[in-house]
């Protein structure tokens, strides 16, 4: 009867918590984002003579303007965001794609302009082609593209003539904006460094690109057949010719949000998606990348299914104590839903008291020859306990997952694997949520709250978020332990998980920040999904014995990865907050 009682108090509990957790993700996605979240306002910069003059290398960089049939205010103001530029060394090529509108033709006729080069097609061949006809007339060390509505902040230029003497970089990119046709600036994207993943997935880096023209000249130019995702598939076979690529972490370049428009409305364009998914899967063709690319959940984005090369054992580490219920769930679901089967589970017991958990890992074992139960009765180090796993476990690939958690996708495996067996990558992360269907992990942004944060947190998970970051397969800083996958070999390398100096927190973005070090990716996945009941077992920080030693490693960390704690996180970006795990502007 106590028993029965101790059941309905304890099953009260968590839903009173789950209430809790459920207010507070309304209140985030309601009160917080429209009273918190500043409203953003673009600045206009302006550069000082001497600042240009300041420059060692001045190179030409020559603006690609392919022209059709555009209002001629929209195309006024896009030829004039060129002309008003503070860097002078430049030139405006401009191949006009057989304009139907006289008006269009006749303005163009008319301008009047050494720096200004045009062409007019005899017949209408598309926006690929006619850039290519506009970038045979130029002649700059450098080329970028503006769209016929489109602007460059006063600015742009300098900062990428800026960019290539501090760097020599051959492709630079910039953060964008929109601008509506009131002249409102809107929807800012601040990018992140450069990410191959996140480029597989989204094209993220879209304007402003400088390219070294003579990598594009040696490429083709861009390519027929790709229309409305012809730059993303110049990045793409651009990235694969260099790695000197740079980001500057300012808007430079306007789209023109009007109605048709991609900057309005992607899905406007469904020619330019299908195109997208062409090109992704041609890169992975060109790339010996075993895989199919498919069209994302919001349009603009995609997903790579990415092959399993072969079908190596891996090891599911799972370090519990007590809570038999939940490691009843999480066995149960791992083993009726994975359709991965070569598998090995390692619990490792720490100082397990009831008896229904000591009886459930008796009868476990003899159920499954694939579950071993392993026994460390030291006081709580979950580092210790990772490593004591990885130590007894045979797989090629080690599995570390959280007891209070639940399986959701039957390929979570698989989704790990396909990115966890590529020599380049480190460790691979994946998508978690509370039961409230809210978003508890998508990454970690090195940085919030003075070491880490989760970005999306409390994020319904069908929201978009930040630029549809919550659902893109991209590289990260860190990943939680909660679960993830890393070749055994590299977990050893490394000497595992930071038992001495963070036996309870950070020890997992301490190891995946020692991988970046070595010259490692790390991923984010959303195509893994579990439910995560966090911290069940070990309960919360509420002691002062527990304060102290938090904040003991917060201070190790801080000190140990002072280098990207104080320049910030490359793949997040410095306008955007580090007090919020929300993507709200700084």
């Amino acid at each position: 009867m106590d028993n029965f009682f101790y059941k309905i108090i304890r099953y009260l509990y968590w839903r009173l918590r789950w209430l809790l957790s459920k207010c507070k993700a309304l209140f985030f996605q309601v009160f917080a984002n429209q009273n918190k979240e500043p409203r953003y306002k673009y600045h206009k910069r302006l550069i000082p003579r001497a600042a240009i003059e300041a420059l060692a290398a001045q190179p030409k960089i020559s603006v690609i303007m392919p022209v059709f049939n555009i209002d001629l205010k929209w195309l006024n103001k896009a030829i004039n965001s060129v002309k008003n530029q503070s860097y002078a060394n430049w030139e405006l090529c401009i191949a006009d794609d057989c304009s139907t509108n006289e008006k269009t033709v006749r303005f163009l006729k008319n301008i009047q302009d050494q720096r200004i080069r045009i062409v007019f097609l005899k017949k209408n061949a598309g926006i690929a082609a006619a850039s290519n006809e506009a970038l045979k007339l130029a002649s700059g060390e450098y080329v970028t593209f503006l769209d016929h509505d489109d602007e460059l902040t006063p600015d742009a230029l300098y900062e990428v003539a800026k960019k290539i003497n501090e760097t020599g970089a051959e492709l630079i990119y910039s953060d964008e904006d929109k601008i509506t046709p009131s002249g409102t600036y809107i929807d800012p994207h601040f990018k992140p460094d450069y990410s191959p993943d996140l480029l597989l997935s989204q094209n993220y880096i879209c304007h402003l690109s400088a390219y070294k023209k003579r990598i594009i000249d040696a490429l083709g130019g861009l390519r027929r057949g790709f229309d409305g995702s012809q730059d993303h598939d110049l990045l793409l076979r651009f990235t694969e010719k260099t790695a000197a690529i740079s980001h500057i972490s300012k808007v430079l370049y306007h789209w023109r949000a009007v109605p048709g428009s991609v900057a309005h409305t992607f899905s406007s364009k469904s020619y330019a998606w299908e195109a997208g998914q062409r090109a992704l899967q041609e890169a992975l063709y060109r790339r010996n990348i075993g895989g199919t690319a498919f069209r994302g959940k919001f349009p603009g984005t995609y997903r790579i299914k990415r092959t399993i090369k072969k079908k190596p054992l891996i090891s599911i580490i799972i370090p519990f104590k007590n809570h038999v219920s939940e490691l009843k769930k999480l066995i149960h679901s791992i083993t009726t839903k994975s359709t991965y089967d070569n598998f090995e589970i390692i619990g490792i017991d720490n100082n397990s008291t009831e008896q229904e958990t000591i009886d459930f890992i008796k009868a476990i074992q003899k159920q499954d020859a694939r579950i071993k139960i392993f026994a460390d009765n030291a006081p709580f180090n979950y580092s210790r306990l990772n490593n004591y796993g990885a130590s007894r476990a045979r797989g090629e690939h080690l599995l570390l997952l959280n007891n209070d958690t639940e399986i959701i996708s039957p390929d979570w495996i698989e989704r790990l694997l396909c990115h966890s067996q590529r020599d380049e990558v480190g460790i691979v992360g994946a998508k978690l949520y509370y039961f409230n269907n809210t978003i508890q992990h998508a990454g970690i942004i090195i940085g919030i709250g003075g070491v880490a944060g989760h970005p999306h947190k409390f994020l319904d998970k069908k929201q978009r978020g930040y630029m549809c970051r919550p659902h893109l397969t991209q590289n990260v800083s860190a990943v939680t332990t909660a679960c993830a996958m890393i070749k055994s070999s590299l977990y050893k390398q490394l000497g595992g998980l930071d038992e001495k100096n963070l036996p309870i927190a950070f020890n997992d973005v301490d190891f995946c920040l020692r991988l970046r070090e070595k010259g490692y990716l790390n991923i984010f996945t959303p195509e893994c999904e579990l439910y995560h009941y966090e911290s069940r077992s070990r309960g919360q920080e509420d002691s002062q014995e527990k304060k102290d030693r938090f904040a003991g490693e917060v201070r190790f960390m801080q000190k140990r990865h002072q280098a990207i704690v104080s320049a910030g996180d490359p793949y997040y970006n410095p306008n955007l907050t580090l007090e919020n795990e929300n993507f709200w502007l700084k």
